[in-house]
């Protein structure tokens, strides 16, 4: 059997063999995480629906390992899908924007929302979040000149163009997120400082002795937080 590269190496080479719907059916957080374990020896390689057979067959090739079919517990090979909102019924709610993997929806809280085509890579968590069930797939694969044959499925509905886009836009997405998640942090505790620099203004209590018990205790909570966080 031929070498095996580096782990990370390794990781690298089967995330780019990924088609970057970053669906989660794998079981995993996204493609890269499960491209990790992979090299770690801790996930098969037929646990990918939108990758399908071909998909199988690349992991197998970077492992030197046999291909097998699909496991069906982890989904079914199809065609590509991309997520359509009804205007009618969508109500403004941004949860399919929070959840949506590559920024392929956009729109403002209680107003309608629309789906960028283009970067919707069908991974369907748009789907449960929806609370009135306002958002559905429909297929986009180009159908064979050949009305008999099935439709195209997998990589072969896929293409490595729209992979490196959702890869692109993932990343971007990601880091937006976590831009935001960590603005917001800092303007809870800046909120939290200017409070506890006048507990006397911001709470009821009156008594000087109880106001400076509670602030000790605030204090120490968040000081235990900030060494969680640090851990």
């Amino acid at each position: 059997m031929p070498k095996q590269p580096g782990e990370g190496v390794l990781a690298g080479r089967l995330l780019d063999a990924l088609p970057q719907t970053q669906c989660t059916r794998c079981g995993y957080p996204d493609c890269a995480a499960y491209a990790q374990a992979m090299a770690q020896g801790q996930a098969d390689i037929n646990q990918c629906p939108p990758g399908g057979a071909a998909g199988v067959e690349r992991l197998a090739a970077l492992l030197h390992v046999a291909p097998k079919p699909l496991n069906p517990e982890f989904g079914l090979e199809g065609p590509r899908t991309v997520a359509f909102i009804d205007e009618a019924w969508c109500i403004g709610c941004t949860l399919c924007i929070e959840v949506c993997p590559t920024d392929a929806i956009f729109g403002t809280n209680k107003r309608m929302h629309a789906v960028i085509e283009p970067y919707c890579t069908g991974c369907e968590l748009c789907l449960p979040v929806c609370p009135v069930d306002c958002i559905k797939l429909e297929t986009i694969t180009v159908s064979p000149s050949d009305a008999s044959q099935t439709p195209a499925t997998g990589w072969n509905a896929w293409s490595p163009a729209l992979a490196e886009t959702a890869r692109q836009r993932y990343t971007a997405a990601t880091a937006r997120r976590a831009s935001t998640k960590k603005a917001h942090g800092a303007a809870k505790a800046a909120q939290a400082q200017e409070k506890l620099a006048d507990m006397a203004a911001h709470s009821r209590i009156t008594d000087p002795a109880v106001l400076d018990h509670k602030k000790a205790v605030i204090l120490a909570a968040m000081e235990r937080a900030r060494l969680r966080k640090a851990s």
